[in-house]
């Protein structure tokens, strides 16, 4: 498709919340796409400023700087024309000001607001509270916390169809009471979308009167069996263009210039890893850790579940993530002896400012020990959202009509490919540390490839891939993903056995023959050819991915750390003497070339 459109350059944007970054992807002589180049300027959504547009051109200058390709003019992006000059192609992301936020009203937290947070995560919103009639909160609470927090929009759930209206009522009257302005445009009304019993809507309009703009969409729970969020999503995507962007300043120019609708960066970013999964047909988790919130992804099985741990970052959030995980789940990750003081001053000192990184190693291990916990409390609320409703129909959205149908849960062993992003994993020193803290954090079962997002391109293909997925897949893999690692993980009955495998690699050097012991990392490097093949037979109790005692051979690729076995069992348990964890830590990491542990104290 791209090569009779003859698409000769792509200009992406995604605005963030500080920072505007650009991309550049063009088409080579021989028909293949890839990055040429990379520029970003400070967002000017906000005072003095107050024109988004302006940030975009700062940086797509810079960008127009680095490649030597005419990119602007008069102020404006170059579409069409020369091939020389300009871009076919001009797509954008935004989360500047914070992004989609969206307050959630249910009736019971665990049924419909439920529900309806799925719906809103699916449509990239960040929800930055949810109300229910059971959430134990005082009238008075709810209205003073809906004042307080200004959403762009909300989504009222509850009720199957023919169930209650009575509550529905309550809470709208709630709302009514409460009288929401929207963060952007004064004068404009809160769009309200309501997506539960349809019985009840008369009811509630009757409430709200002309207060708020009320937009109805199926029943998000129309059965205590069913779910329905697909109609729902759209709606919030369509909302989040028509009210949100267009009342933030200088978002209706920029929409008059791009190419196709513009989108939140966690759904163009939840659009990436969707097409990753259905084109490629494989089971595959993303894992975005940043300063105040970590999102989590999943395709599995032609699925796909999107959520927010808002409270779980490296710099503004750090406190939370500590006092979550608990002193003793994060001492635990370290190789030397270290206080519940040590870490707490650390933590401290990372929240009040955010910007600093790691002097020491011991500080660089003592942060990375916290990324091991955010990512493992992350994706614990992953699983659990994404398990509920089990054998129902669902239907679920990315950015828009994304439907997916069937029950879906989440594990470590459903997947094959497992990608990081973020300054903690796509920035370690060494990217072996990166490798071990995603085995640690996720404990992936069996085979697993373990990648880097390099430079927070996801959002960016993710929005091309809605117009031309072949080329936003190739250069995902040419430019994008830095392959870390091929993980082989064990579980089973390990710990009482002398040898729980045997191993066998076959590289064009020849055929070499390992034993494995339990409670051990092994990592073999690359040799001259990427690709390899391997051969394990594991003990009848001991399971390599393809059931216990089940031998198999696999072809395989070498990458940055190589080929990482690992036999430490699953779930992996650390032992409870403070000194012998610490020796396993220490062995570990010496085992994966994470650290020079010999020479640190």
């Amino acid at each position: 498709m791209a090569e009779e459109k003859k698409i000769n350059a792509i200009i992406a944007t995604d605005c963030g919340s500080t920072t505007t970054k650009v991309i550049l992807i063009t088409r080579t002589p021989e028909g293949n796409y890839h990055l040429a180049g990379r520029g970003e300027a400070p967002t000017t959504v906000e005072a003095p400023f107050d024109d988004v547009t302006i940030g975009v051109i700062n940086a797509v200058t810079e960008l127009q700087e680095i490649t030597g390709r005419k990119l602007v003019e008069n102020g404006k992006i170059i579409l069409g024309g020369d091939p020389n000059e300009g871009a076919d192609l001009y797509l954008s992301t935004s989360s500047a000001g914070g992004g989609l936020q969206m307050a959630v009203i249910g009736v019971v937290a665990s049924l419909s607001a439920e529900s309806a947070q799925r719906a809103a995560l699916g449509a990239g919103a960040i929800i930055i509270d949810s109300f229910t009639y059971d959430d134990g909160r005082t009238e008075q609470d709810r209205v003073e916390r809906i004042r307080h927090i200004r959403p762009d929009m909300v989504l009222f759930s509850g009720g199957t169809e023919g169930g209650t209206k009575k509550h529905l009522v309550e809470m709208a009257e709630t709302l009514l009471m409460a009288d929401p302005k929207p963060r952007f445009g004064e004068l404009f009304k809160v769009p309200v979308i309501f997506a539960g019993n349809s019985e009840a809507l008369p009811l509630v309009t009757d409430v709200l009167g002309k207060k708020v703009d009320l937009i109805k969409v199926n029943n998000v729970r129309p059965t205590m069996e069913e779910e329905d969020l697909n109609d729902a999503g759209q709606a919030i995507h369509r909302l989040f263009l028509e009210h949100v962007m267009a009342q933030a300043p200088g978002y209706e120019k920029l929409m008059s210039w791009v190419s196709v609708p513009i989108m939140p960066t966690p759904s163009a970013f939840g659009q990436c890893i969707a097409a990753v999964g259905e084109k490629e047909k494989i089971n595959v988790l993303a894992a975005d850790i940043g300063g105040a919130t970590t999102d989590v992804f999943s395709s599995v099985n032609g699925r796909f579940t999107r959520t927010v741990s808002a409270n779980y970052g490296m710099s503004y959030n750090i406190c939370n993530v500590v006092k979550e995980a608990g002193f003793e789940n994060i001492l635990r990750w370290l190789p030397f002896e270290s206080s519940i003081n040590e870490l707490w001053d650390m933590a401290l000192n990372k929240m009040i400012r955010p910007t600093t990184i790691p002097q020491t190693a011991r500080e660089l291990l003592i942060e990375q020990a916290i990324v091991r916990e955010a990512l493992r409390l992350s994706f614990a609320h992953h699983m659990r959202l994404a398990g509920g409703l089990k054998g129902i129909v669902r239907q679920r959205s990315v950015a828009e009509a994304f439907e997916q149908k069937g029950a879906a849960v989440i594990n470590s062993g459903d997947m094959d490919l497992i990608i990081g992003s973020g300054g903690a994993l796509s920035h370690a020193p060494r990217r072996r540390q990166t490798a071990l803290i995603m085995l640690d954090a996720f404990e992936p079962e069996g085979i697993t490839e373990l990648d880097v997002d390099s430079i927070f391109m996801l959002p960016h293909l993710g929005v091309l891939s809605s117009v031309e997925p072949d080329i936003a897949l190739e250069v995902l893999h040419r430019d994008c993903l830095i392959p870390i690692a091929t993980s082989l993980s064990l579980k089973g009955q390990m710990q009482d056995k002398e040898v729980c495998a045997e191993l066998t690699i076959n590289t064009p050097e020849g055929e070499t023959n390992y034993k494995l012991y339990p409670g051990r990392l092994y990592r073999f490097t690359e040799t001259a050819e990427k690709l390899f093949s391997f051969t394990i037979w594991p003990d009848r109790e001991v399971d390599a991915g393809e059931g216990p005692g089940v031998e198999y051979e696999k072809k395989a690729r070498f990458s940055a750390v190589g080929l990482v076995i690992d036999t430490r069992g699953r779930p992996l348990v650390l032992p409870e003497d403070p000194k012998e964890r610490i020796r396993k830590n220490r062995s570990w990491a010496r085992a994966i070339g994470a650290f020079d542990l010999e020479e640190e104290s």
